[in-house]
């Protein structure tokens, strides 16, 4: 797709291009849409680097990547729009879709970080366990960790998922 080859630094295409190849398998494996999966794996980071007055687009990039996603590629499917707006936060109620993207992000094969791989393990069986374990990973990095303001709906997304897994 040539405007994320072009908007993309180097090793943000590499990123969204193992989360594309990962979104893909994950949807065959859950019985998703393996192409919604690929569009919205292509696009999840399609903001990372807009810049917006006052806006900390490390929140934000996934809501705009939504809105940017269905004004330039009139993307109008909400199940691809939600995969987008919501991979780093998660919410609750998510599609199969959204956790797929959400955990495609989270356990590409470049990231690496404390408990990945352990997700990944999870994740070759259980897409609800996986997220709960990557949702919990991010709540203890970004509040107990790092000090951060974490978004309600990561919370929200991991008790949803605890009471319905």
């Amino acid at each position: 797709m040539p405007y994320i080859e072009e908007h993309l630094k180097p090793s943000r295409l590499e990123h969204t291009l193992q989360v594309t190849k990962l979104a893909r398998e994950m949807a065959a494996k859950f019985g998703a849409d393996e192409n919604k999966a690929e569009i919205a794996a292509l696009l999840h980071d399609m903001a990372k680097y807009e810049k917006r007055p006052g806006v900390n687009m490390d929140f934000a990039h996934g809501g705009i990547g939504a809105e940017m996603s269905a004004e330039l590629f009139e993307i109008d499917d909400q199940d691809i729009l939600n995969a987008i707006r919501y991979h780093t936060t998660g919410r609750a109620g998510m599609s199969t879709l959204e956790k797929i993207i959400f955990l495609a992000d989270a356990i590409e094969p470049g990231r690496k970080y404390p408990g990945v791989d352990e997700i990944r393990k999870v994740a070759e069986t259980d897409l609800d366990g996986a997220c709960i374990l990557s949702l919990q990973r991010t709540i203890e990095h970004v509040r107990d960790e790092k000090g951060w303001y974490l978004h309600p709906a990561t919370i929200e997304a991991k008790e949803y998922l605890e009471e319905t897994h």
